[in-house]
């Protein structure tokens, strides 16, 4: 677990240098910034004033800072939003149109997930903002992308999961018990897309430093979870015949899936040809690995209805503990079926510091889960929890725009902010 406040490893951050305006909301968009954000980027995440992003009401379960237990945000919202600075703007508003333009000339980075044209009907697209600021990197994330026949659709992440492919891929067979399409258990298409939509930007401000102009970015969850098809596609692409499911098992690796031992269930892995040559070593079953129709993988894919319950029955005579042990052994890839308790638990998780409890200034904590990203020089810092709602307004428009005291109070009984 790493304290945010004893963090040895924090710096500036690689994109200290960066701002970035966070115009969006629910899960892709804020899963970027937050990368961003991690990195050392300042965020100016732009929220409704009284409402604020869509998530910070989807719960439960809640983060509660006070000992009341009063309901302030959920974590679904925690979970995308650390180290943002949150300010409320009215942006239907002329005023609050202006402000943004004024916030927009002084970033580097804009991200936005509204409807197509909603942005371009406040003067907030990339044209105008790109008028203001040419070096800006203006981000769009939509579901279907700004062009084609259902660029107009809405859309939510499960929507994508189906008509992308992925739904087609996961599930057990449909002619084995509990078969059919199955969802990934996250928001997969809107993390995927996050990102992506993180490469693009970073490589845009790259290029800029090149051309010393920034670029428009068009980001779409049904493109990037096509992509994610990855090796099932290209293997479409190759024979015609579009993949199917195969529950834990792998189309193109065996074994390589859930057994049952004689206590529960564990994965096994075997990746290649020396590893089942181990693996046989491992469950005593020296016979399967002289078996010449056994000892390459097309034969094992090809011969999988006949060998895999051979392995299915050798495999419930030891305890789950005991095959892992004989496996890592061997060096045979197997892995417990772990809750997100057991994750937490893990030691390889807890020595990488995978949790991250950061304090708010009332004092309170929530927990955040560790950025993967490791840079020797680099590293991610945790300096903000997830914001309250307009904690930054007075703050953004003080500092950034040089507004009054005056001023801001004015705005706040227009409702501006």
């Amino acid at each position: 677990m790493l304290d945010s406040t004893q963090n040895e490893l924090a710096g500036a951050g690689a994109l200290s240098h960066i701002r970035v305006l966070d115009l969006s909301r629910i899960l892709a968009g804020p899963w970027c910034t937050q990368n961003l954000a991690d990195m050392g980027a300042e965020v100016i995440k732009v929220e409704r004033p009284g409402v604020g992003d869509d998530t910070r009401s989807w719960g439960p379960p809640w983060v509660r800072d006070n000992e009341d237990g009063e309901r302030r945000d959920s974590t679904y919202f925690a979970a995308a939003n650390r180290n943002k600075r949150s300010i409320t703007l009215d942006i239907s508003t002329p005023q609050g149109q202006d402000i943004v333009r004024q916030l927009a000339a002084l970033s580097d980075v804009v991200v936005e997930n509204y409807k197509i044209g909603d942005l371009r009907r406040y003067g907030l697209d990339y044209e105008t903002l790109a008028k203001v600021n040419p070096k800006l990197v203006y981000c769009s994330i939509t579901g279907y992308g700004q062009d084609g026949p259902s660029s107009h659709k809405p859309g939510y992440d499960f929507v994508f999961q189906a008509i992308g492919g992925l739904m087609s891929i996961t599930g057990e067979r449909d002619d084995l018990a509990g078969g059919g399409p199955q969802k990934a258990g996250i928001a997969i298409a809107d993390v995927i897309t996050g990102m992506y939509a993180t490469i693009a930007i970073l490589s845009a401000l790259h290029g800029r430093t090149v051309s010393g102009r920034g670029q428009y970015i068009d980001m779409a969850l049904l493109d990037c979870i096509v992509a994610l098809g990855g090796n099932q596609v290209t293997g479409y692409f190759a024979t015609g015949k579009a993949p199917g499911r195969y529950g834990n098992a792998h189309a193109s690796l065996v074994p390589y899936q859930v057994f049952a031992a004689s206590d529960g269930e564990i994965v096994v892995a075997v990746g290649n040809d020396s590893q089942w040559q181990q693996y046989c070593i491992a469950i005593e079953r020296q016979d399967l690995a002289d078996d010449l129709r056994w000892s390459k993988v097309t034969g094992r894919i090809v011969g999988r209805q006949q060998l895999v319950p051979d392995l299915a029955r050798t495999m419930l005579t030891r305890t789950c503990a005991d095959w892992m042990t004989r496996l890592e052994a061997r060096g045979v890839p197997c892995g417990s079926i772990n809750n997100y308790e057991q994750v937490f638990e893990d030691e390889q998780v807890r020595h990488r510091n995978m949790r991250v409890d950061m304090n708010r200034p009332d004092g309170s904590t929530v927990s955040t889960i560790a950025s993967p990203l490791r840079l020797s020089d680099t590293p991610p810092v945790y300096d903000r929890a997830p914001p309250s709602l307009g904690d930054s307004t007075d703050a953004v428009l003080a500092e950034l725009l040089k507004l009054s005291a005056e001023d801001i109070a004015r705005h706040r009984l227009e409702k501006i902010i």
